[in-house]
């Protein structure tokens, strides 16, 4: 199951704003809410009361609660990894190890009687199916990467696939963060530039940065990293398919309505026979096989990637095929220009793998 979430900080905005916002998160059918004890500085007493209150909160709004900790967190508590009470009874649902105990404590943790998951970090190589077969409860165990406030510091995409990949065959839920374009967000510390996990995520819009998490396959979770993010932005997310890979598309002004019908038509998939030169999608050519799609001249020597082209009638056979150049081809005039994946939108393509199923919006 893919859920979205959003964090709060509690030491850095007013109570009413962040249950106000756990509540509109819990509008939209968000479902976590992640929150760091790593920045709160309070005794015992007044951590477990604050975070008893927002925890009832949270789950008022039906949103899971995970809270980030390390060692220090828990002598601040009076916690160990062998008694999670203090946890229990604020109603924590997940506890994230921002850093590992010993290999018996990081064992150990996951065999709480409480149930409280155990969050451990995908930034980092740990050996979970070590522990998992010295006895871990896999059961309760989640990944989560971390995420990056100061800015040129986010993980690379290929270190990010690497390390996740690698936990993906364990099959423990895996969380993830974008970031909130919205001014004046925060997070748990002095900076003020988003929290996303990825580096090249920073400056995209929130629902591709959903999107591209998603189309990668390898995280289940996808967390708002810093606070406030706008009502906007919620709604993008709640509303963006998670079921597919979805890429939008600069549509050509003098597209016919056929052509138009045939980008956004749903059906779309590379095939399995695919090559390195174009996706191809050729179902829109069985469905679309009795319309005409009347040759257009593009005004292009060559087509480059991004470029959506379509098959028309002066290739009859395959007439209504739907390709995305992948790398640049020859413009030859069975093709008809109509549209372009520009931008951060590309990052989607090396996404779509053999037979894989895709929807175009424009």
């Amino acid at each position: 199951m893919k859920r979205l979430g959003i964090s709060v900080y509690p030491e850095r905005a007013s109570k009413e704003d962040c249950y106000a916002y756990m509540k509109l998160a819990g509008k939209y059918g968000f479902q976590r809410v992640f929150t760091c004890l790593l920045s709160v500085e309070e005794d015992r007493e007044k951590i477990k009361d604050d975070f008893t209150e927002f925890c009832n909160v949270a789950h008022d709004n039906g949103l899971t609660v995970s809270v980030d900790t390390n060692g220090a967190v828990f002598r601040r508590l009076g916690a160990t990894p062998r008694d999670l009470s203090v946890f229990a009874g604020m109603g924590v649902d997940i506890v994230r190890l921002d850093e590992h105990f010993s290999d018996a404590e990081d064992i150990a943790i996951t065999k709480n009687p409480y149930g409280i998951m155990i969050e451990y970090n995908a930034s980092s190589t740990q050996a979970l199916d070590v522990m998992i077969q010295k006895g871990a409860d896999r059961s309760n165990m989640c990944l989560c990467s971390n995420f990056y406030p100061q800015r040129n510091t986010g993980m690379g995409l290929r270190r990010w696939q690497e390390l996740n990949a690698w936990y993906q065959p364990l099959g423990l839920n895996n969380a993830a963060f974008v970031t909130s374009r919205e001014p004046h967000t925060h997070g748990p510390w002095e900076v003020y530039d988003g929290l996303p996990t990825l580096e090249i995520h920073r400056e995209l819009p929130i629902d591709l940065q959903l999107r591209h998490l998603n189309a990668m396959g390898l995280c289940n979770d996808f967390l708002i990293g810093n606070a406030f993010a706008s009502e906007a932005e919620l709604k993008a997310m709640a509303e963006t398919d998670l079921s597919r890979i979805t890429i939008k598309v600069d549509a050509e002004e003098t597209i016919s309505a056929i052509e138009k019908e045939i980008i956004t038509c749903g059906i779309h998939a590379s095939r399995d026979d695919c090559n390195e030169l174009v996706v191809r999608s050729s179902w829109p050519r069985v469905q679309y096989k009795d319309e005409s799609i009347v040759p257009r001249k593009s005004g292009r020597d060559v087509f480059t990637r991004g470029d959506v082209i379509i098959v028309n009638d002066n290739l009859k056979h395959y007439a209504g095929e739907l390709m995305i150049v992948l790398t640049e081809i020859k413009a030859d005039n069975v093709y008809n220009y109509v549209g372009h994946v520009s931008g951060g939108e590309q990052l989607l393509l090396d996404c779509i793998k053999p037979a894989y199923g895709f929807a175009l919006t424009i």
